[in-house]
């Protein structure tokens, strides 16, 4: 087989202070990123002036796109449009990647080529750098690989082990790596959605997989910030965030059984969410309708406590 050329995709709106050390980070790895692609989606701070001087410092190396503002998932996907790579990796420009990240995956997809994607570890860190914890340990799922792993730096999640995967995934888009065959064939980013669009891609990307490649150590930075969408309004996400995953539910007759039930979990969660947001929003009404459809949609002893502890407030 022969290496995997990974093609690196960064979109960028507004990320003049943080585009930098993205790139640099691609720029850093062990295993040679095959090209990056810089997709500045309508910026108006001074990102296409960062963005001209990583290119004249690296014109062999970066590539830059220039788009009217469409929103992140299309910028990622005329990034991936115009890549020339077998591999697709992704990464926001207030993220990083350390300097394992492609080769940890490029390895993997060498000793395992029947692997339908690949994904990893993370960290959450603050502003200043400082460590808030990995992903892996904090979602049901990913300690679940952990025990699975044994100590060892990879496992493979397979089709009977998606169900806790999708319903609460503890990867994310600066982690997954995607032949760019598949990308394409599934139509890329679903376009039109504010927040959780990259859970949708993942959906479907579960849908058609039945190994992935899963490296047990954090290969990538998640910067937690004040700027970002969700925190900027944690209503409005939430609010955003449901109606991509009734979105998603909308199509559950075309999914696996395992990949539907763990949609049907994290829509249950959502709307949990979005109703402890309301009721901290003195909207205890409105809690309780965004809420009782899990009493028919999920019904079960989980949703009747749930929807109690919204009516106590």
């Amino acid at each position: 087989m022969s290496a995997p050329r990974f093609s690196v995709v960064i979109p960028v709106y507004n990320g003049a202070a943080f585009l930098a050390r993205a790139v640099d980070s691609v720029l850093a790895q062990t295993w040679p990123a095959h090209e990056i692609i810089v997709v500045d989606d309508g910026s108006t701070d001074a990102t296409p002036q960062v963005v001209a001087e990583l290119v004249a410092r690296h014109p062999e190396r970066v590539r830059a796109l220039h788009q009217a503002n469409a929103g992140v998932s299309a910028a990622r996907n005329t990034g991936a449009q115009a890549t020339s790579g077998d591999w697709l990796a992704f990464l926001d420009a207030d993220d990083w990647f350390y300097p394992d990240r492609l080769e940890a995956h490029a390895r993997f997809i060498l000793d395992e080529p029947g692997l339908d994607f690949l994904t990893a570890d993370y960290d959450y860190r603050r502003p200043d750098g400082s460590r808030i914890s990995g992903s892996m340990e904090l979602h049901d799922a990913g300690r679940a690989l952990l025990a699975k792993a044994a100590g060892h730096d990879r496992a493979i999640l397979t089709a009977d082990e998606l169900e806790p995967f999708v319903a609460d995934h503890f990867g994310d888009t600066h982690t997954l790596s995607v032949p760019r065959s598949t990308f394409l064939d599934l139509g890329g980013y679903p376009t039109g959605y504010r927040v959780c669009e990259d859970v949708f891609f993942l959906v479907r990307l579960c849908a058609r997989s039945t190994r992935i490649g899963v490296v047990c150590h954090p290969i990538a930075a998640y910067l937690i910030h004040d700027a970002s969408a969700t925190r900027r309004d944690p209503l409005r996400a939430q609010v955003d965030n449901v109606h991509t995953l009734e979105a998603m539910a909308h199509a559950l007759h075309a999914y696996p059984p395992q990949v539907a039930r763990g949609v049907r979990q994290r829509l249950a969660q959502g709307r949990m969410n979005l109703a402890y947001a309301l009721v901290r929003n003195g909207r205890r009404l409105d809690a309780c309708k965004a809420v009782l459809p899990n009493l028919w949609q999920a019904p079960g002893w989980g949703s009747l406590r749930g929807f109690a502890s919204i009516l106590r407030g």
